[in-house]
């Protein structure tokens, strides 16, 4: 059972797993898919010890390498995995060591003196030796068996409390990781709205630029004194509006700061990739519509930060 409840600003998370009380508190921050988590344990007639590694996925992919005697509880684990962990190709790995010995399997008493009676009975009329029938014995249907060993209640809660301690040791990598990511993000979109501010400066004075440009080789062509000046304001406007940039602008800096926003909540990386898709289509169209050289080299500066951006967001939870 999840409960969520606030405390000082935290969402505090208490997680109940088989009656085993597990306590997080999760800062509003990124966390990668990336990470890795061991516990070992020894109890009085066992030791368990258990690895846990993830790596980035779209959806859960657990893969788990349990002992067959907890085979009726994986469906049980899988399901409290996946809310520990939410997303991620997932191995995590059980091994428990007994303390106690142990007899891996039963004979079948009865059986085997019925087989050894009956063999001792035909040797004895085919006139055969009758040495080695113990080894013949212990080769016929039934005699040996593996008995399932019935999982006691008490040793499963004490290998979830190991697991409990390995996912808390994955979920502290994956905050770590994920600082290191959150530091990466704000140094790339900071690189990529100082080019926007960089873009605004010299949008200014592009338009005019370019007026400039078009009137002076019309002129050259046409000579000055058959310029229709009027017509040619006119159809300037026609044209500066498909170089207009404006609202790409608007919308790039609405989507860096939705960027930066989202990097704060919880389980927000497939939200990054969405947004980092729409920062790249407003760089894009500006690049197509700036005609203007020192303009394209900061788009180029955009793409390539931006792309670093988007390799990141795959690996954030």
């Amino acid at each position: 059972m999840l409960c969520f409840k606030e405390f000082k600003g935290k969402t505090l998370i208490s997680i109940w797993f088989q009656n085993l009380p597990l306590i997080h508190y999760f800062y509003s921050m990124l966390k990668s898919m990336t990470g890795f988590g061991k516990a070992t344990k020894e109890f009085e007639n066992k030791t368990v010890n258990v690895e846990i590694r993830s790596l980035n996925s779209k959806n859960l992919d657990l893969s788990l390498r349990l002992s067959s005697t907890y085979r009726d509880k994986e469906h049980e684990l899988k399901s409290e995995i996946t809310k520990l962990l939410e997303r991620g190709k997932v191995d995590l790995s059980v091994y428990v060591e007994s303390k106690i010995e142990e007899t891996p399997v039963q004979i079948n008493t009865d059986l085997a003196k019925s087989y050894y009676n009956q063999l001792k009975q035909l040797a004895t009329e085919l006139n055969e030796p009758t040495t080695n029938l113990m080894a013949q014995v212990l080769k016929m249907p039934d005699v040996l068996k593996s008995e399932r060993k019935e999982p006691n209640e008490q040793d499963w809660k004490d290998i979830q409390s190991v697991i409990l301690l390995a996912v808390e040791g994955l979920n502290n990598f994956r905050s770590d990781e994920g600082k290191s990511i959150e530091k990466d993000f704000e140094t790339r979109l900071g690189i990529i709205a100082d080019s926007l501010e960089k873009i605004k400066e010299h949008d200014a004075a592009r338009i005019q630029n370019i007026r400039d440009r078009i009137k002076k080789n019309l002129e050259e062509v046409v000579g000055k004194e058959k310029v229709d000046n009027n017509r040619f304001e006119q159809e300037l406007i026609y044209y500066i509006e498909k170089l207009d940039i404006n609202e790409e602008k608007v919308r790039l800096k609405t989507h860096l700061d939705y960027f930066i926003k989202t990097m704060k909540e919880p389980a927000g990386g497939r939200k990054l990739n969405f947004i980092g898709q729409e920062i790249g289509r407003e760089v894009n169209t500006i690049g197509s519509k700036a005609n203007d050289a020192e303009m394209q080299k900061l788009v180029v500066l955009m793409k390539d930060e931006l792309e670093k951006i988007k390799e990141q967001t795959n690996n954030v939870l």
